[in-house]
């Protein structure tokens, strides 16, 4: 089989560790799983054995050095939390999974909650972003589809996520995103 074949017939498994610790109404985890397109756990025990958990602080990119554990049917895990407790929420996390950390390189947020704020996703965002770098973008459009925000996200970051996407390694993609992006003054 191909790989253009395989990726465009499937999908990547997508799971939500849920903490249930944001307002409901404005859960994107539990829009995506209502509509079929992630799978919610309220229990970290019982998140994929093999993927990547998508975790800001880890410092390792997903990009296209992680293409081959995609393909060959990781999942990509996304811990639903308050913004506010992520680093409590992803010791708790770590201590129930071996799943490897992924951050994302900077995009934009365009939910109305975080709209404009570099690296501040939902996690529907989170999980569309992961899913167009690694080439799956008809699925990181359906994942978006039932958001009022969807058309703006990918109009906010078109340019930056088609050369993401483009990139060859996690190092180019590294690079990259200071083409787009303000690289972080970095403290003496």
């Amino acid at each position: 089989m191909s790989s253009s074949v395989r990726e465009n017939d499937y999908h990547v498994p997508l799971h939500v560790v849920h903490l249930d610790q944001d307002d409901p109404r404005k859960c994107s985890a539990r829009r995506m799983a209502k509509a079929g397109n992630a799978i919610l756990h309220f229990d970290a025990r019982r998140a994929p054995k093999r993927g990547f958990l998508l975790d800001p602080s880890s410092g390792v990119l997903m990009g296209p050095d992680d293409k081959i554990t995609i393909d060959r049917g990781g999942s990509i895990v996304a811990l639903d939390c308050s913004w506010k407790r992520v680093e409590e929420s992803l010791d708790a996390i770590s201590r129930h999974t071996r799943l490897e950390g992924r951050t994302l390189p900077v995009l934009l947020a365009a939910n109305p909650i975080s709209w404009g704020k570099p690296g501040r996703l939902s996690t529907s965002e989170a999980f569309a972003a992961s899913l167009y770098i690694l080439g799956r973008k008809e699925q990181a459009r359906t994942v978006l589809s039932s958001f009022p925000y969807s058309d703006q996200f990918f109009k906010l970051n078109m340019e930056p996520l088609e050369a993401y996407h483009d990139a060859k390694t996690n190092v180019e993609l590294s690079e990259i995103q200071w083409e787009f992006f303000d690289r972080p003054i970095s403290e003496p």
